[in-house]
């Protein structure tokens, strides 16, 4: 049996998880069959969990790849700037289900809810040391620790999430986060 190149198993993992992504945003997991991940993936059963243990590593690689991805922009950016794209280009943001999604099933899953914390890691990092260089250049209130304020920006993220995600009242949300923005600014 000919060997397959690193290449194709990445692009058949990417492949994969494309199709779980629209698969998840869709259906929610429990109306992810497997099934339906066949349809949309193009692939077997047997293709699929060839590179996932089973639906619910599948969930977590994807949720993993969604975090790693906002990581980016927020080191970068900021988590205000993940918010701002989201707004302006919701249809780029198939992840939006898989974030509800997540957060059902922190409150429902224990199990679940260990095995994300462990994976969501980078994103707080991330999130934690763009705080630790604004505080620096001065740029942010120093009056509040950096982990309300992350709780904070997280607790705005999910709201923004469930109002997009619901399709209602996203008019006047950039100045919303205008007025988060300015709330943790460092005032003079």
């Amino acid at each position: 049996m000919p060997k397959v190149s690193e290449d194709h198993l990445a692009a058949r993992r990417s492949q994969i998880l494309d199709g779980a992504r629209r698969c998840f945003a869709e259906y929610g997991y429990d109306g992810a069959t497997v099934r339906r991940l066949e349809e949309v993936t193009g692939l077997s059963r047997g293709a699929i969990f060839h590179h996932f243990k089973d639906k619910d590593g599948l969930f977590l690689a994807l949720a993993s790849e969604d975090a790693s991805r906002m990581a980016d922009v927020v080191a970068e950016e900021g988590l205000v700037q993940v918010m701002r794209d989201m707004l302006a280009q919701p249809d780029q943001f198939d992840w939006l289900g898989t974030r509800l999604e997540i957060a059902r099933r922190l409150r429902n899953d224990a199990d679940f809810r260990e095995k994300w914390s462990q994976r969501s890691v980078e994103l707080t990092e991330a999130t934690s040391a763009r705080l630790a260089r604004q505080k620096s250049a001065g740029r942010l209130r120093d009056d509040v620790p950096t982990e309300i304020l992350i709780g904070y920006l997280d607790l705005v993220m999910d709201g923004l999430v469930a109002r997009i995600a619901s399709g209602h009242g996203v008019d006047n949300l950039s100045a919303v986060l205008d007025l988060v923005e300015e709330s943790v600014r460092r005032r003079d």
